[in-house]
């Protein structure tokens, strides 16, 4: 026994046929980047040391990975040490062999530092020509960016990119 309701205001097929309906009634999605994901698959066995993985929603690089024999259950358990790519804190993770992890979309992006005011907040300049002025110096190179501000003009920076954070 299947029951059908047909819910108020839903066209009949002679009505879908004939209305194509107008541009407003379609719908719009707005994105913030091309479509790529802050993450993407991998078996937990295709991970490297040298590699990326994400651990406790953390993007890490990978600085030990070794693999168990298959036990009694039958799966092959990968052991991985990372550190934190942003805070430098040490994350370890097991997870089956067979099983997918989340690896982090890292990107090196280049830019030539022009000026950086008493807070530490850099004018960067890009290979298109745009500036952007919000990214703070670490502490601990503030010193080395101000010297070499002040005996050669501009430098280079390398900012590193990963999950919506920049480093």
């Amino acid at each position: 026994f299947f029951f059908w309701a047909k819910r108020k205001n839903t066209p009949t097929k002679e009505e879908k046929k004939y209305n194509k309906g107008t541009m407003a009634d379609e719908e719009t999605f707005e994105s913030g980047d091309a479509g790529a994901s802050a993450t993407y698959p991998l078996e937990a066995g295709q991970i490297r040391k040298g590699g990326h993985i994400v651990i406790n929603g953390r993007p890490c690089k990978v600085v030990d990975y070794s693999v168990s024999k298959t036990g009694k259950h039958g799966h092959a358990k990968a052991a991985i040490t990372a550190l934190d790519i942003f805070t430098g804190k040490k994350l370890e993770t097991i997870s089956p062999s067979t099983h997918s992890v989340d690896v982090p979309n890292v990107k090196r992006l280049t830019y030539s530092v022009i000026d950086m005011d008493e807070d530490g907040v850099a004018t960067l300049l890009d290979d298109n020509g745009e500036t952007r002025e919000d990214l703070n110096i670490p502490q601990d190179l503030e010193k080395d960016v101000r010297t070499v501000l002040d005996d050669e003009g501009e430098g280079i920076v390398e900012v590193l990119a990963a999950m919506g954070e920049e480093k």
